[in-house]
């Protein structure tokens, strides 16, 4: 007799007829409902969410401020664009996110769709502001999947696959990483030597970097070596940009990462978990350099829409009195200590476990199978079977990263953890 087919077999069939072979599936999961940190598919199976929507439901899935807040809007109204009829929504999260970025000066900001539109747009910003054209970004940052962002990218595969020509004007310098042989002081001496042959100091409009690297791997930039670049941009006249994609709305144990560093930027980027699953990002900055762009350089025509403002409010909301920080924190260190645990129990298969507060990752050995794949995408293959969805990062996908909702409970951590755990076993041990 025939196996019965599972609707997920089903749906995956329609998938590959229908949807770009470009656009790639992290596992063979299609999701039928979800609350806080656990999502249910489409057969039924329960699962630990580990990887949040890529960073995004910080909040956890179903939030209820979240869920209140777009339905209200929702039957006010859904969208006018703000270039045309302007919302009291769009002004109330500006200010709030002008409140909250690091910085004690006059802020401002422009609300967008995504994260690639976010870093285009600074460098839009910090190009008028400067009148330069030049943009250094750093190995192994992800900026996004358009063509500016693109290129500011550091990662090829699978990104800049057959992509070029690509925006010129864009130089790379090292990103400070001691396992890849640049620590502060040496990521600062190639800098310098970037300035000597290839881009002079004073053609670069901005410095662009993401304090944790996201899909490089979630390496910390050392805090010296980005006070070093905050000096390195005031003594050149460079604006100086920090993608907190991935970073922001608590992943890190603070609002934005780069406040543990004591350093303000002169633009902050921002998407994903600000408005906990709906697509809103933005740039907010500093005054004087987000107002170089004169009216009508900036906008789209989903740019901060109504209903995702209302979701960023109510994130904001979340934050400020429901202890998602300190929440945030607990996660991070329970998480970490686990993943130590699996280190010391795995001590020729991991390589390292690293992060900052709950922005954590285990990475191990450059191992691949016959199939190519790495140590860390059959474990995370292995994962989904125990019961927990999670991603892999980093070159050659050698990380498997962890983005659970900061807000998950006890229960939920441990059941992910413990299937984790399952995972490394069963591949390990083979």
């Amino acid at each position: 007799m025939e196996a019965t087919r599972t609707r997920a077999a089903d749906l995956l069939d329609r998938r590959h007829r229908a949807v770009a072979r470009g656009v790639s599936n992290a596992h063979p999961l299609f999701v039928a409902r979800a609350s806080g940190a656990t999502i249910w598919d489409v057969d039924g199976h329960e699962l630990v969410d580990f990887a949040g929507g890529i960073g995004v439901m910080n909040l956890g899935h179903g939030n209820p401020r979240v869920l209140e807040a777009v339905r209200a809007q929702l039957e006010a109204f859904t969208h006018t664009c703000f270039q045309v009829g302007m919302y009291e929504s769009y002004i109330e999260l500006a200010e709030r996110l002008n409140a909250l970025a690091p910085g004690d000066g006059p802020k401002k900001t422009l609300l967008l769709s995504s994260g690639a539109e976010a870093t285009e747009n600074a460098v839009k910003i910090a190009r008028s502001a400067t009148r330069r054209s030049a943009i250094v970004s750093f190995s192994l940052g992800y900026h996004g999947r358009t063509l500016l962002a693109l290129t500011m990218t550091g990662k090829v595969a699978p990104y800049r696959q057959n992509f070029g020509p690509f925006a010129p004007e864009v130089y790379q310098a090292p990103y400070p990483n001691a396992r890849r042989g640049f620590d502060t002081e040496s990521a600062l001496r190639a800098l310098a030597a970037l300035f000597e042959s290839q881009v002079a100091a004073d053609k670069i409009a901005a410095f662009i970097i993401e304090p944790v690297l996201g899909e490089g791997g979630f390496v910390p930039a050392p805090f010296a070596f980005l006070r070093a670049l905050r000096a390195l941009a005031d003594q050149h006249g460079i604006v100086l940009i920090v993608d907190e994609i991935q970073t922001g709305f608590g992943r890190t144990g603070t609002l934005f990462a780069i406040e543990q560093a004591g350093v303000v930027p002169d633009l902050i980027t921002f998407a994903k978990s600000v408005a906990n699953g709906l697509p809103l990002s933005g740039v907010v900055g500093k005054a004087e350099i987000v107002d170089a762009v004169e009216p009508g350089g900036l906008g789209g025509t989903y740019a901060g829409n109504p209903l995702a403002c209302a979701a960023a409010l109510a994130t904001l909301d979340a934050f400020e009195y429901d202890d998602v920080l300190a929440a945030a924190n607990a996660l991070g260190h329970a998480v970490r200590a686990r993943l130590e645990c699996l280190a010391a129990a795995y001590p020729h298969d991991v390589v390292d476990v690293r992060g900052l507060g709950a922005m954590l990752a285990i990475e191990f050995a450059d191992r691949l199978d016959a199939t190519g794949k790495s140590l860390a995408q059959r474990i995370s293959a292995a994962a989904l079977d125990e019961g927990v969805v999670t991603l892999t990062a980093g070159p050659k996908a050698s990380a498997v990263r962890v983005l659970v909702p900061l807000v998950a409970r006890d229960d939920e951590l441990t059941r992910g953890l413990d299937a984790l755990e399952r995972a490394c076993a069963t591949v390990l041990a083979a």
